[in-house]
């Protein structure tokens, strides 16, 4: 590199050029000023000339000089003069000159010859000439003089035909934004544009862009130096003089898609069907839901899916495969109810084929829906999970009723009375404005009298202690009326608090706060268990420990989209679960996590809607264990009862307050995860449109007559109250008959109760008790015949070499038979496995029944009609004790694996 130097230095100087030190041609760099406004007809007190700093830091002015067209005419700005960053200052230029009607403003550096800016007119402006948007924007004949003041400038052509098209306020992806519509037949710049939301402090520069006829923009809010969007909010735009507004939306508590006009630009703000950001707005009602291709009762059918909260006319809607010559036509008068189904015979216009479509068109004769197959399904091809699912196929037929998804727990009334009560005097006890209460966790007393419910405030970072006064939960004596203020160690921040929980049943060992982020810089996430040393609480609290997460989320979680919710489960449970360490691929040890104490913690974050597992160790540091996907559109709550070893996720208004009840299952695909063996509705005393955030048990001791308090928060404090109070039966039980339940008379997948009953929580498989069928069983197919399996129908099919007897098996089919129910079967005595799903790779496990001999044998895979898909050869060998045991392990562990394949198919989206 040095002799290129001296190369380079000597090339300068043989062509003439001497090297010259940067220093001697360094330029000092102009100031941030241009000129922004000109009056040139005689305003007050004359004519004027106004500059503005375009920069982030305050410029010095003085001895810059102001000229007209003429060289002689000179003004220098006085000494002293300061121009703050973003403003503007005017200059009376009358005393030097006057400005002509066909003139220049010049502004020049002090040696009066170095140009900074310029502009030239040729007649007098009718008001003043000004930059639009001040600062950056072309000059224009403003609508007024605003010496000193932001420009008022003239709409632009086509201004009025932007509209605030679409909201979404609730932490979507990426966050929260704001969509706008050209409605107009004209480009329109939106340079300069500003967003606020109900706060005039709260102002967003739209992205500098000219937007086009009929399209459609975006743009995130809670970025930085922006804002998010609040449950009670208002969505404005406006010109870039920051007065004059375009178009405005205001609502009073988040939707659960988002809030779009219906038509697009045009029509009133409903809630939208789902998310569509820089598209159409979701605004059609009916959907394509399941299809029968194969000859049902009476034959070929279509159901529709009303999403909507009101009855549809379908009436002129029109039906058609993938031949546009084929129509059915939906008859006049045919109206489907709010959330409600039809299914149509289309037999008698055209017939569906094993390679087809099914296709729904508007009466204006505009594609609404499509699915296409190319095979006929065993049963049909739902949504799932329905309504709002990908097509897949069902566990059953249902015509005209909700869709039966394969894995897929059905929603069963609460189990405990429907009654709900109001708790608390007034919701102003937890917020000034009686919104954000969020979570909940109830401390047993120890006496057999109420104890203490710990509730957080999201709204206003605080904790509250509440006892029960014999009528509603107020602040206990000796804690803050209004709530403990909490900060981060340092004493800073304001702790979005969003759960609460305690570990052990005792708020001794600290009480646990899940925030998504600091309430002073809303617009940065800052995913955070944070434990409080409650002893002796006042006015504020200084976390002793805080745990970040972040590693564990996806990268580009939304600021509002982090923690919600927050259990803690003991260890002892844990491991006499089974649950299976995702880190490991083995059995849960604690061991494994010095110094995380007795247990793990549940959290629950809004963004992925699941619930993750954690060790929180010493120093900040926290590990994860499992990943737990409980189906919900939203986990805005998770819960856990003591009493009946379960852990509950809630969802709130976004999905009318379902619950799903969770537990580690001890058999079958998914053995050492927890899976979702019940779904519960709302009580029938709440309104499925109150956003519950928090949700407790009460501990056994409170059990009265068979039932026990559970205590509810609303986030949005409806009708000035946001403490309720229900009940439930003291021990949950998963119960039902609907396929995939665990139903039959056991414990869900102990193998008891016989034949299917004892199988994995929610797959209904047989698990270690699936001996062969008692009895005709139209569900399970008749076993092959062991001189059936030959080598013409292996299928290709592999199984381990052997297996414990006991244990868990996973044989692998051909992959084209992904997502068909399929049935397992053992010889030589045949035996009976129970039922399965075919993977997307082919996989489906099952259960080596304990009492199996040991020895050669052979396991087949049938489908529902008794059809060997595939079948492979399996030494079965006893089980052992110590070390040896612990071979079932790594097939567990393969089958999380799986489990988590199915469980993801399964899962349903963000938005209810």
């Amino acid at each position: 590199m040095r002799r290129l130097a001296a190369l380079c230095a000597a090339t300068l100087t043989f062509a003439g050029l001497a090297a010259v030190p940067a220093a001697a041609v360094a330029v000092e760099p102009l100031p941030t000023l241009v000129i922004n406004e000109v009056e040139s007809n005689g305003g007050i007190p004359g004519d004027w000339i106004e500059l503005y700093n375009t920069g982030d830091a305050p410029v010095d002015a003085a001895g810059l000089v102001l000229k007209d067209n003429d060289d002689t005419h000179r003004f220098e700005i006085p000494a002293g003069t300061t121009i703050a960053a973003h403003s503007a200052a005017a200059f009376d230029v009358e005393t030097a000159y006057g400005l002509g009607k066909a003139d220049s403003a010049r502004l020049y550096l002090g040696d009066g010859s170095t140009l900074i800016d310029s502009y030239s007119w040729t007649a007098h402006a009718d008001e003043t000439y000004g930059r639009c948007p001040d600062g950056i924007g072309a000059f224009v004949d403003t609508d007024a003089a605003t010496k000193g003041a932001p420009n008022q400038c003239p709409p632009p052509a086509g201004a009025a035909d932007i509209r605030i098209n679409e909201v979404e306020s609730n932490g979507g992806t990426p966050g929260d934004w704001v969509e706008l519509y050209n409605t107009g037949s004209a480009a329109v710049d939106l340079t300069g544009w500003i967003f606020r939301d109900n706060d005039d402090s709260h102002t967003l520069l739209v992205p500098a862009q000219t937007l086009q006829p009929g399209a459609y923009t975006w743009f995130q809010t809670d970025v930085a130096n922006g804002f998010g969007l609040g449950s009670a909010d208002s969505a404005r735009l406006f010109l870039p003089d920051g007065a004059t507004v375009i178009d405005s939306y205001t609502w009073s508590a988040h939707a659960a898609t988002t809030y779009g006009r219906c038509p697009d630009g045009t029509g009133a703000f409903v809630t939208t069907l789902s998310s569509t950001q820089g598209s159409a707005n979701d605004c059609q009602p009916l959907r394509l839901s399941e299809i029968e291709s194969s000859g049902g009762t009476p034959g070929d059918w279509i159901e529709l899916v009303n999403l909507s909260n009101t009855d549809v006319d379908a009436s002129g809607y029109v039906l058609k495969d993938n031949d546009d010559s084929h129509v059915f036509t939906i008859p006049v008068g045919t109206t489907i109810p709010a959330l409600g189904y039809a299914a149509f015979d289309v037999e008698s216009a055209f017939g569906l084929g094993s390679a087809d479509s099914a296709r729904l068109f508007s009466p204006a004769g505009d594609l609404v829906d499509t699915y296409s197959w190319t095979a006929h399904a065993a049963t049909t091809y739902a949504r799932c999970p329905d309504p709002r699912g990908a097509f897949a196929v069902s566990a059953a037929p249902t015509k005209g009723e909700a869709n039966s998804c394969i894995g897929e727990v059905s929603v069963s009334p609460w189990p405990g009375s429907g009654d709900v009560r109001i708790v608390d005097t007034s919701a102003t006890v937890f917020a000034p404005d009686g919104k954000d209460l969020s979570g909940l966790v109830y401390e047993a007393s120890g006496t057999g009298e109420r104890g203490t419910l710990w509730a957080v405030n999201n709204g206003g970072g605080t904790l509250f202690r509440l006892q029960w006064t014999g009528t509603d939960w107020a602040p206990a004596p000796g804690s803050a009326s209004s709530g403990t203020v909490l900060h981060y160690a340092d004493g800073t921040g304001a702790i979005d608090s969003e759960g609460v929980t305690i570990a052990g049943g005792s708020s001794a060992g600290g009480v646990y706060v899940a925030s998504e982020r600091d309430n002073s810089n809303k617009n940065v996430g800052r995913p955070s268990v944070l434990r409080y040393d409650v002893t002796g609480a006042g006015a504020s609290l200084n976390a002793s420990d805080e745990w970040n997460l972040s590693a564990f989320l996806p990268v580009g979680l939304g600021a509002n989209s982090g923690l919600e919710g927050i259990a803690w489960i003991p260890d002892a449970a844990l491991v006499a679960g089974g649950l299976i360490d995702e880190s490991t691929l083995a059995a849960y040890s604690p061991a494994s996590y010095a110094g995380h104490g007795d247990g793990l913690f549940f959290v629950g974050v809004e963004g992925t809607a699941k619930v993750y597992a954690v060790a929180l160790l010493p120093g900040g540091v926290s590990k994860l264990v499992a990943t737990i996907d409980p189906g919900l559109g939203v986990v805005a709550e998770v819960a856990y009862d003591a009493a009946s070893d379960q852990l509950w996720a809630l969802c709130d208004d976004a999905c009318n307050g379902e619950a799903a009840m969770l537990q580690i299952a001890d058999s079958g695909p998914h053995a050492g995860s927890f899976q979702v063996v019940e779904r519960y509705a709302n009580p029938a005393g709440m309104l499925d449109s109150i956003a519950n955030e928090g949700f407790a048990f009460a501990t056994a001791d409170l059990c009265v007559d068979g039932t026990k308090p559970v205590f509810y928060a609303d986030d949005n404090g409806t009708d000035d109250h946001a403490l309720r109070e229900g009940s439930i039966d003291c021990t949950a039980v998963p119960g039902g008959t609907d396929p995939g339940d665990g139903s039959g008379g056991g414990t869900p997948g102990d193998g008891s109760g016989g034949g299917s009953g004892g199988g994995t929580p929610g797959d209904g498989s047989g698990g270690a008790g699936g001996l062969a069928p008692s009895g005709p069983d139209a569900s399970v197919p008749a076993a092959p015949g062991e001189g059936d399996l030959i080598d013409a129908n292996r299928g290709g099919a592999t199984a381990p070499g052997s297996a414990v007897a006991g244990s868990v098996v996973t044989i692998a089919v051909d992959p084209a038979h992904a997502g068909k129910i399929v049935h397992g079967w053992i010889f030589s005595t045949p035996t009976y496995l129970g039922v399965g799903v075919v993977a997307l790779d082919g996989s489906v496990s099952f259960t080596i029944p304990a009492g199996l001999p040991a020895g050669d044998h052979r396991i087949a895979v049938v489908d529902a009609s008794g059809a060997v898909l595939g079948w492979s050869p399996l030494t079965v060998e006893l089980a052992q004790t110590g070390a040896a045991a612990s071979g079932w392990l790594p097939a567990g562990a393969l089958l999380l694996g799986v489990g988590v394949v199915l469980v993801t198919a399964a899962r349903r989206p963000r938005r209810a």
